[in-house]
């Protein structure tokens, strides 16, 4: 009797080293699922949402944290932004707090008045200007 329960014994404590790692897997598992759902989608929302702020200009509509609509009219800094809010009321507003961009200006350079000469419609692929 006494080899018997002395087996079983030495069985017990040599699986103790696998029932760990099995016992952690699905901590594991847990954690990788919830940095694929939660964890990556949220830190590419943030890196997009720094992206928009970084390309804000003279100009833009905007909205703020605050709920405020208003016209960017002057860049500061990197984290100060002088708005419109109003008919002749300007406001200065941390760039961190605009929560979004409503519509954007287009840039001032010479490639306008390229972009209107393009060609539209079918005649643009055989080469004719629509006039």
């Amino acid at each position: 009797m006494s080899m018997i329960s002395s087996a079983y014994a030495q069985a017990a404590g040599g699986a103790a080293g696998g029932d760990m790692f099995g016992a952690f897997l699905p901590l594991i598992l847990i954690f990788v699922v919830f940095y694929f759902l939660l964890i990556r989608p949220q830190q590419k929302k943030q890196k997009a949402h720094q992206q928009k702020l970084s390309a804000v200009r003279r100009g833009d509509k905007i909205i703020t944290g605050g709920g405020f609509y208003g016209t960017v009219t002057k860049i500061i800094s990197d984290t100060e932004i002088q708005v419109e809010i109003a008919e002749g009321v300007k406001v200065k507003v941390a760039s961190a707090t605009i929560m979004d961009v409503l519509s954007k200006t287009e840039p001032a350079n010479d490639a306008a008045p390229a972009a209107e000469e393009k060609k539209s419609g079918l005649g643009g692929l055989f080469g004719k200007k629509k006039d």
